[in-house]
């Protein structure tokens, strides 16, 4: 499963609208709710990425009034810049975790695969200690436009949040545990290992899409920076 950064409607039209960018905003959280995949989430990461490039190009306008209304939304926005940040750098340290997994699972060596099972269940639940100081929602108060970047941020928050819940179920299963059922029979290991790249593959898919957003944040920042300046 790879990471390909295709457009979707917004960019390709000859200047996005507020109903345009709170219609996909909508779609992405219908698609959310219905499908709680890891390609979902990769998906969702690389449309956010498209709907903020539409919040831009409208924040941008000479017409539009936003403003000093921005600036409550500045101490929001570096909030989500850093929470996207640290995700990207947690989902290299997993993608590390499973690729050392999968050496000792090759070299028949259970108290290391052991270990690094402990490592990513621990490297797990870190993460997820980073969203409970993570404010979702903010005030609704304000312009139509403030409202719709509380809603993108808000999806964004929930989207890296549950990328990482499903991940942490991934490996660690008690009953059906990768590595317990890899040292009953050598043949295991292969199937067992297949899965450990599937796992790889989507961690690093992850970690794309963490990035690709992360970018578009700057870029809308450093646009909103701009016109708070002026």
């Amino acid at each position: 499963m790879a990471f390909h950064l295709r457009s979707i409607s917004l960019p390709s039209r000859p200047q996005a609208n507020e109903a345009e960018v709170e219609q996909e905003l909508l779609s992405l959280g219908a698609s959310i709710s219905s499908s709680n995949t890891i390609s979902m989430m990769c998906d969702g990461l690389r449309r956010l990425g498209d709907i903020y490039n539409g919040v831009e190009e409208i924040v941008g306008l000479p017409s539009n009034q936003v403003g000093k209304m921005l600036d409550g939304e500045m101490e929001c926005s570096l909030e989500l810049l850093d929470l996207c940040s640290t995700m990207q750098e947690i989902f290299v340290e997993m993608k590390a975790i499973v690729q050392e997994l999968q050496v000792a699972l090759r070299k028949g060596d259970d108290a290391a695969a052991q270990a690094k099972i402990q490592s990513y269940s621990r490297l797990a639940k870190k993460a997820k200690k980073h969203f409970k100081k993570t404010a979702k929602k903010a005030n609704s108060a304000g312009c139509r436009m403030v409202m719709l970047l509380t809603k993108a941020r808000e999806i964004s928050v929930s989207l890296l949040e549950s990328s990482v819940h499903i991940l942490s179920k991934e490996i660690n299963m008690p009953k059906q545990s990768l590595v317990s059922k890899a040292f009953h029979k050598k043949k295991a290991v292969v199937c067992e290992e297949e899965q450990l790249q599937a796992i790889e593959c989507s961690i690093e898919d992850l970690e794309n899409g963490a990035g690709h957003l992360f970018r578009k944040l700057v870029q809308i920042r450093v646009s909103h920076l701009n016109i708070l300046s002026s």
